[in-house]
């Protein structure tokens, strides 16, 4: 199983997943500011040239919650994900896919002063109502789906802590608590040492 990411990047997030289940794979860094046939080669795995990507055999799997998703259902025994099947598993699907396609997207474009003008339209709203999601999001205590810490965690906690110290998000106390939880984590500190967060 081959893990191709970067520590400065979304990368860390799969890092940190991989680090929760502590399971042999190879760790790949791709130099994204390489030389232009590294690039070109990386695209191979990746179209976009994003990162991360992983390669499980002949399974090519790209995106954050893509990648911690099918770890999770792939070593059911490590426990970071609800039974199929199960009622919970909505919620873990939301934990999962809100941060890509609405918080990302939301923090991005507000970052470059841009609102779309008609948020109620977008996929991704704005960030008033991107900030809400948060909050009502956040568990006031232990992980998303309760006592049990899940790749949810990993991923919408991950993009929590991505965006309080990459894009300066002014956390409630709530929101706060939740990533000082986050960050209490063994695994979460053996991938994030050195970043703005530790």
């Amino acid at each position: 199983m081959k893990h191709y990411f970067n520590p400065i990047s979304r990368g860390v997030t799969t890092a940190w997943m991989f680090a929760e289940l502590n399971v042999e794979h190879e760790d790949i860094v791709v130099d994204l500011r390489g030389s232009e046939q590294e690039r070109l080669a990386y695209r191979a795995v990746n179209p976009m040239g994003k990162v991360p990507a992983l390669v499980d055999g002949d399974v090519v799997v790209t995106e954050v919650a893509a990648i911690c998703a099918y770890l999770a259902d792939r070593f059911p025994d490590r426990g970071l994900a609800p039974e199929p099947g199960s009622r919970e598993r909505g919620a873990y699907y939301r934990y999962l896919f809100v941060p890509g396609t609405t918080l990302e997207p939301v923090f991005s474009l507000a970052s470059l002063d841009f609102e779309h003008p008609a948020p109620q339209s977008a996929g991704w709203g704005d960030v008033t109502r991107a900030l809400a999601t948060i909050e009502a999001m956040t568990p006031a205590s232990d992980w998303a789906l309760g006592k049990r810490f899940t790749a949810a965690d990993v991923v919408f906690g991950g993009t929590l802590d991505s965006l309080i110290v990459l894009a300066g998000l002014e956390a409630s106390p709530r929101v706060t608590a939740y990533v000082e939880r986050l960050r209490s984590r063994p695994a979460y500190q053996a991938t994030h040492a050195g970043s703005a967060a530790t």
